[in-house]
């Protein structure tokens, strides 16, 4: 089995009181039910801050996060604590880890085919794991989401299993609900292969992988700007078939 250590994730420990129910009240996702799920946490109109995979571990909730995010989520969260008796802690003992076979830790909880995903001891980090999630079509993190900047299901939340429409409220929830059940989602934050440059159109952040945020038309993608500067959209089966269920409706 090749496993590589992702070594721009870190883990935050979250221990103490109830931390589940605290964080139910935050997030997108439902913590209360079986873990690793993936989760958001928004700003009051829906808009993504920070994402992340949550895992149980015994009576601790670990965020698998980006590294270069963690005191800004853990200062995030502290805000939220008020004079509850939770801890939330970098925890340097663990790491995340990442292999493309099975054989070891759980199948992404965003999508299958992105491969299995485990919290241990960090060991030797590797490549290949950003290539082969955008070519996936999954976005991530505060590079690629913003902060502040791309409302949670233009980010592909519902499709990716990042968000519960039944567990209750949340910040950022009652946006993101009405997006949800007025069909309201006109744009989505799409990756592209480029053949050259596009300059402004699209962030790239491999030599042919990039991202832009393109309308969504009838049942497919029309950029909303120039196509031919931004690249060929990689609309995966996984999104071709929410955007066909959208058209019909």
């Amino acid at each position: 089995m090749t496993a590589t250590t992702l070594a721009d994730r870190a883990v935050v420990r979250l221990s103490g009181e109830d931390v589940r129910t605290f964080l139910q009240g935050l997030v997108t996702n439902d913590v209360m039910g079986p873990l690793p799920v993936w989760a958001g946490l928004l700003t009051a109109q829906g808009k993504a801050l920070f994402d992340f995979i949550i895992w149980a571990d015994g009576d601790d909730l670990l965020l698998d996060c980006e590294a270069a995010q963690a005191g800004a989520l853990i200062r995030r969260l502290t805000l939220y604590r008020l004079r509850r008796k939770i801890d939330l802690t970098l925890d340097p003992a663990l790491g995340v880890h990442w292999s493309r076979e099975s054989g070891h830790g759980v199948a992404d909880p965003r999508l299958p085919a992105l491969g299995q995903r485990w919290i241990a001891a960090p060991g030797a980090p590797g490549e290949g794991w950003h290539a082969h999630r955008l070519s996936l079509g999954v976005t991530e993190g505060v590079a690629e989401l913003g902060s502040d900047k791309t409302l949670w299901l233009e980010a592909n939340a519902a499709e990716l299993n990042g968000v519960s429409f039944s567990k209750g409220c949340y910040v950022g929830q009652e946006n993101t609900a009405r997006m949800n059940w007025r069909h309201k989602v006109n744009r989505r934050l799409i990756v592209v292969r480029a053949s050259e440059d596009p300059g402004q159109a699209a962030n790239v952040y491999y030599p042919d992988l990039g991202l832009a945020v393109m309308r969504v038309a009838v049942d497919r993608l029309a950029a909303s700007t120039n196509l031919d500067k931004v690249g060929t959209p990689i609309i995966p089966d996984w999104l071709e078939q929410a955007l066909a269920q959208s058209s019909e409706l």
